[in-house]
């Protein structure tokens, strides 16, 4: 039986993987997290890896699997394990597919990276909500007066308040949360850091972005978000179709 590749832990990979059980297409899925492979629940015809994997590990992953094709659906900010997902492919002569999320009309001001987004930010006084996770972190710590001024909304993680204080933010300014969030939930939010800005990516419908984006209307507060890195790949319509004619 013919068998794909999956890179997910997204809300597109997981449809997918879903779509590939209800149409008796055999796949594998690799997701960096155990909060990941929950998600999929269990299936005969998925069988899920998790742990994160640098470029050899994936080629040598694709190699065992002998895969008649690779579907890239990662996170669309995720650039490395893209690179590193492109790389394996190449390295083992497998058709590569990128999956792209659903974009969003944005709004607000729009910035190419976070590195600007700190930038722009410092021009100002006002007080910020951040949604871009962890990840930006180091980015960030570049916000001048950022103790006071800064609010996070972080992803619950094993020493995530110690993560933040070592970059200079207060561990009172944290918010632990599992999205996507509702619009109220973004309004409270809001209103608990007392934000005049808040700091996004844009992370599509599956990602939240049109419920924050409702939510600073609301609130009447400025947005700042940081525009999704250009790129080429499928619709999910356009790739179920793919995937039908392959297997």
């Amino acid at each position: 039986m013919k068998k794909i590749l999956i890179f997910g832990g997204t809300t597109e990979g997981r449809e997918l993987a879903e779509w590939c059980a209800k149409n008796n297409t055999a796949a594998d899925v690799s997701v960096t997290t155990d909060y990941g492979a929950r998600l999929l629940g269990a299936n005969d015809l998925l069988n899920i890896f998790t742990g994160r994997l640098d470029s050899g590990e994936m080629e040598s992953l694709i190699r065992a699997g002998c895969y008649s094709a690779v579907v890239d659906a990662t996170h669309p900010y995720a650039a490395e394990a893209t690179k590193n997902i492109r790389r394996a492919c190449s390295g083992t002569g497998t058709a590569y597919y990128r999956l792209l999320r659903e974009s969003s009309e944005l709004s607000g001001t729009v910035v190419a990276s976070t590195a600007e987004a700190a930038e722009l930010l410092n021009r100002s006084d006002k007080k910020i909500l951040s949604t871009l996770g962890s990840k930006e972190l180091p980015e960030l710590s570049e916000i001048t007066d950022r103790k006071r001024r800064v609010w996070l909304r972080v992803l619950p993680a094993e020493g995530i308040g110690d993560i933040c204080e070592k970059y200079g933010f207060d561990r009172s300014h944290i918010i632990i949360g599992k999205g996507p969030f509702t619009v109220n939930e973004n309004i409270q939010h809001i209103q608990q850091s007392g934000a005049e800005i808040l700091l996004t990516k844009e992370s599509g419908k599956t990602g939240g972005y049109p419920e924050k984006i409702g939510a600073a209307k609301e609130c009447g507060i400025e947005t700042i978000t940081i525009a999704r890195p250009a790129e080429d790949g499928y619709s999910f319509r356009q790739m179920t179709g793919m995937i039908g004619e392959l297997i």
